[in-house]
């Protein structure tokens, strides 16, 4: 009886699927505008950044100079700030994919985003909405704020909060999409777009950090926090300009509902036995005019397959589909799951290269503010935390080159459509954090014993002597993690977005921004566990306010020895790890998309 029950059930899939294709032909033909659209989405992504970036960057100096907050208070704040904008990532992935679309979820964030930056802006143009200046370098004597003024800037805050949430994930992936997958020139228009998108995003920090920073405490706050806003409002007009010819995605519901119920049902029936030909005998269905591409069944993983054995007790719909879809799961279903479940390992390691790419952006400053920042005999320092421009200037020159020399020179030796794949341009990126650590432990031994031996005649720092050490030793360091980023960081959101399933892929996009919320807090946990247990070491402790009392270099040796093991880690899941698409019996290559059916869009 529950053989004819699940004979019948399959004679029901295969008609639904003759069904599905016969109806799937009369879809129309999707308009890709590919690179038409392209000035629209690249300039509301780039004045988006120059508003968001103009603002954060300089975030810190506002709040302790104009806000009067101690400066562990404004920390603090930031940190609450970032952690929570990268999370909330994930909110605004889940509500784009299931709810709203990414058209209306970054047309939605973009004005909100500007409303925050707008309010921020106008705590500076308003002398009520800010304490009274204070010229004290003791801050315990100066006036803080009010607590409606902390609300009001507070809110500004979450006005962004919510921008971001929107934005983040979503703007890739919403470029990505005004391409055709399925043509040899869409797959590359994707690639490039990767990399130009990191292009621009390095070009606004560029900028942000040198002339909007100097507008902002050279001139005026007003006039600098008011630039950002415009910035905004700017990529708003733009984003919407386009509004004809973008492709649009319509969701399809929940997503991570799909992986859930596969997680449940493969739990419930652990204790079942697998049969010899699982294709044959799992169930098959996939749903009518699904966005996502057919998956070919795979081996690994196989617990997850048991959510897609037939059992007596299980209920089939007229329509071919599962009655109870958290007891029962389609093949196409499970190997999904599976997509999102073999990306964690890697996301693992992306984690620690966050880590070590961190350091180049928090103790280089204080690297430079006891080195000699003078530009050869002259009275002019480069200030500390410009310096970091230089891993941006090497990202900024390398990617062009990378896209329109060294990609179409790989692709004729290689044959790969990206000239090597996304997960060996990982690798790659993840080995040159450890040659970027370790290079900034020599160039930190150097400017240590140069500060002992022949220190900085007339040079003063708050934290300690100045070495005679010439700051632009760091370059060499700065550069290898821009060099880095170039790499692992594009080659990270490129691998998520190809590797999720294709209705998820705002929630790929989060996924970059969750590990990098993941490795800020991770950092703060290793520098903690540095000071505890160095502090009362024979060594000193390693990480004093002032360098030459303590080892920074032993710390850059330690990021270095995670490194290699990150490396090692890296290897073994990139040698198991198997591409989107494809089977157990073929080469591990990366295809972008080979999709048997239209994507559904409004």
């Amino acid at each position: 009886m529950s053989n004819n029950r699940i004979q019948s059930a399959m004679e029901k899939n295969e008609k639904t699927a003759s069904f599905r294709d016969d109806d799937s032909e009369k879809e129309p033909e999707i308009n890709y505008r590919g690179v038409k659209a392209m000035p629209f989405i690249i300039g509301n992504e780039t004045f988006e950044k120059l508003g968001a970036i103009g603002t954060l960057s300089n975030l810190l100096i506002y709040l302790t100079s104009v806000f009067n907050l101690k400066h562990i208070s404004a920390v603090t704040l930031i940190n609450v700030f970032n952690g929570t904008t990268n999370f909330a990532t994930l909110i605004g992935a889940f509500l784009s994919d299931t709810y709203f679309g990414r058209y209306k979820t970054l047309g939605f964030s973009s004005i909100t985003s500007f409303l925050g930056l707008f309010v921020i802006a106008l705590t500076a143009v308003f002398k009520k909405l800010h304490p009274p200046h204070c010229d004290s370098k003791d801050i315990s004597q100066c006036i803080g704020p009010t607590g409606w003024q902390m609300a009001f800037l507070l809110s500004g805050f979450g006005l962004l909060i919510i921008g971001a949430a929107g934005i983040r994930p979503c703007n890739l992936a919403f470029g990505a999409d005004q391409f055709n997958p399925n043509t040899e020139s869409g797959k590359r228009g994707i690639n490039s777009f990767f990399n130009w998108y990191f292009f621009t995003l390095t070009f606004a920090q560029m900028v942000s950090v040198t002339l909007v920073v100097y507008v902002q405490t050279d001139i005026s706050w007003s006039l600098g926090l008011g630039i950002p806003a415009i910035f905004m409002l700017i990529s708003c007009f733009l984003f919407f300009g386009g509004t004809k010819i973008y492709v649009k995605v319509k969701p399809e519901g929940s997503p991570l509902t799909s992986v859930a119920q596969v997680l449940v049902a493969s739990i419930k029936k652990r204790r079942l036995k697998l049969p010899e030909e699982p294709m044959k005998s799992l169930f098959n269905y996939t749903p009518h005019k699904s966005i996502n591409s057919k998956l070919p069944y795979t081996h690994q993983f196989r617990l997850l397959d048991k959510a897609a054995i037939v059992t007596p007790e299980d209920q089939i719909n007229s329509n071919g589909s599962a009655a109870n879809p958290w007891n029962l799961c389609s093949v196409q279903q499970v190997q999904e799951a599976k997509c999102v479940v073999r990306v964690i390992p890697i996301w693992a390691a992306a984690i620690v290269f966050h880590i070590a790419i961190s350091q180049q952006q928090q103790f280089v400053v204080y690297q430079a503010l006891q080195s000699n920042r003078h530009l050869g005999t002259s009275n002019f320092q480069i200030p500390a935390a410009t310096y970091t421009i230089f891993s941006m200037l090497s990202l900024t020159l390398w990617i062009p080159i990378y896209d329109r020399i060294v990609v179409p020179l790989l692709r004729r030796i290689t044959r790969k459509e990206g000239g090597i794949t996304i997960l060996q341009r990982m690798g790659f990126g993840i080995f040159l954090t450890v040659a970027s650590s370790f290079v900034s432990a020599f160039i930190e031994k150097r400017r240590r014993k140069l500060v002992f031996t022949n220190p900085a005649l007339g040079l003063h720092s708050e934290r300690g002597l100045v070495s005679s050490m010439s700051a632009l030793w760091l370059v060499p360091q700065l550069s290898l993690a821009g060099l880095a980023e170039a790499f692992c960081a594009i080659g990270q959101v490129e691998f998520y977005y190809k590797q999720f399933p294709e209705n998820m892929r705002s929630i790929a996009g989060s996924f970059f921004f969750l590990g990098m919320a993941a490795s800020s807090y991770l950092n703060s946990f290793l520098i903690s566990i540095v000071h505890r247990t160095t502090e009362k070491a024979k060594t000193g402790n390693w990480l004093p306010e002032d360098l030459n009392k303590g080892r920074l270099d032993y710390f850059y040796f330690l990021v270095t020895a995670l490194g290699i093991f990150n490396v090692v880690y890296f290897i073994i899941c990139a040698r198991w790890y198997k591409y989107k698409g494809s089977d157990d019996t073929s080469s591990v290559t990366l295809e972008m998309e080979r999709k048997n059916v239209e994507k559904h869009f409004v």
